[in-house]
């Protein structure tokens, strides 16, 4: 009788007087999986895409609004200009900080914190009187932005390794809804309001709001791959199998080894990328509308354009990452967003008004380059510690870097009078822009470009 039972039924008979229930695989399995991994998910999804949704409102609402906040506030074009350029300035000096704070407390933590200073900032600096308490409450808001951006990909990485493609483009396309209905909304949500401009700003704090609720279960929830406590967070759902044990143990020395990021051809490729995309980016939805309504159309339309550029990455945020993720190299991505780019400035410098919703579109697809920046810093690196100090070398450099354009574009506006120049510098940094997103789009990894 004995030679006709199962293995598992020899491992789990002790004695014939006290037999053992008899446990499939699929049982233990249900038994090691905690039963709060299915809606720990969903929130994971909720909180990535709602946090999304309030990276840019901040910023594209002010740009709706560039005019009236000028003339309540008494603010000069070369004022305004570097008001346009506080967004990276906060995004490089303080997405530094994102790492470390994410070590300690954990990424979930620190994007719910950056949560509530979205909300606090976007209160406050309507109300808080001048143009220097402006700025610092804009700063706080941007802040908590700033950490979030670099969080992004950190947490699509640890919790979806498989589809980091998939959830990025989720990520970007939540992204540029939000980016695209503060631009489209904000004019007629003023004038709803009474026309009066701080209450047009300072509405968007309650999409910040509703954005830290999925956070703070995920903050109290330990062992996930969001807390600090990973060391034995179960695999989220999808994920591959655990490696085995002398694997594991390469695996942890090679992630905690240092990293000497800056050895790194492609990281700097990497971060310059970035730098001259967000350079057209925060150009884009700082002065664009302003350059539509010089060219007499009117406020409202002027919004609706700026919208148009930014909802084009809703679409193209999904598709985009998921081409990437296919591609062994990205450079004719970069070539076509780029071309796109050309195209759109051109239309902007011959006939702004005319074909003012053709360059609205080439340039909401060359925008779509941000979406394919945080793509290639999922891939350019191998290990989830590699992808924390990628995302935060390559978004604060890359902010350092775009700082100098808008306030430029401010100042070339003022002294010259009109947006001839200013154009033409946007135009001039597209090529550039191609050729190191050519070199970050190449098949490696920064950690063995590290160590040769």
């Amino acid at each position: 009788m004995m030679g006709f039972m199962t293995g598992e039924e020899t491992r789990t008979t002790v004695s014939p007087s006290i037999p053992t229930p008899i446990r499939s695989s699929a049982q233990d399995a249900d038994l090691r999986t905690p039963p709060t991994r299915a809606w720990m998910t969903r929130l994971v999804i909720a909180g990535i895409v709602l946090t999304a949704l309030n990276l840019r409102p901040a910023i594209t609402s002010l740009g709706a609004l560039l005019e009236e906040v000028r003339d309540g506030l008494g603010m000069s074009g070369s004022v305004a200009g570097l008001l346009t350029s506080v967004p990276p300035l906060c995004f490089a000096v303080f997405g530094v900080m994102a790492p470390r704070l994410a070590r300690r407390f954990g990424p979930a933590a620190v994007v719910c914190a950056g949560m509530l200073a979205i909300g606090t900032g976007l209160v406050l600096r309507p109300f808080v009187g001048g143009t220097a308490g402006f700025l610092v409450a804009s700063a706080l808001a941007l802040m908590g932005i700033a950490v979030s951006n670099v969080l992004m990909p950190v947490i699509v990485k640890r919790w979806f390794p498989d589809r980091v493609g998939t959830m990025t483009g989720l990520y970007s396309m939540a992204l540029a809804l939000g980016t695209a209905a503060a631009a489209a909304v904000t004019v007629p949500m003023t004038r709803a309001l009474g026309g009066n401009w701080q209450s047009g700003l300072a509405v968007w704090a309650a999409l910040a709001a509703v954005a830290v609720l999925p956070w703070i279960p995920l903050v109290r929830a330990k062992g996930t791959p969001l807390s600090v406590e990973t060391a034995s967070a179960p695999a989220p759902a999808g994920a591959p199998a655990p490696a085995p044990a002398s694997a594991a143990v390469s695996g942890a020395r090679e992630a905690s080894a240092p990293l000497r990021i800056t050895r790194s051809r492609t990281a700097w490729a990497l971060a310059v990328f970035f730098g001259l995309q967000a350079t057209a980016a925060y150009i884009t939805m700082g002065w664009m509308a302003q350059i539509f309504r010089d060219a007499g159309v009117p406020a409202g339309t002027a919004g609706l354009l700026l919208a148009v550029t930014m909802v084009m990455g809703v679409p193209l945020a999904f598709v985009i990452p998921r081409l990437a993720t296919r591609l062994p190299h990205q450079g004719p991505i970069v070539v076509a967003l780029g071309l796109c780019g050309f195209a759109g400035y051109a239309g902007l410098y011959l006939a702004p008004a005319a074909g003012a919703w053709a360059w609205a579109v080439l340039l909401g697809i060359a925008n779509c380059a941000f979406p394919l920046a945080l793509t290639m810093v999922g891939m350019r690196a191998r290990t989830g510690a590699g992808v924390v100090q990628l995302s935060a070398f390559a978004q604060s450099t890359g902010y350092l870097i775009s700082i100098p354009g808008p306030l430029l574009v401010g100042v070339l506006y003022q002294h010259s009078g009109g947006w001839g120049l200013p154009i033409a510098l946007m135009a001039g940094l597209m090529v550039p822009q191609i050729v190191v997103g050519v070199l970050a789009g190449r098949d490696r990894t920064v950690e063995d470009e590290a160590a040769r």
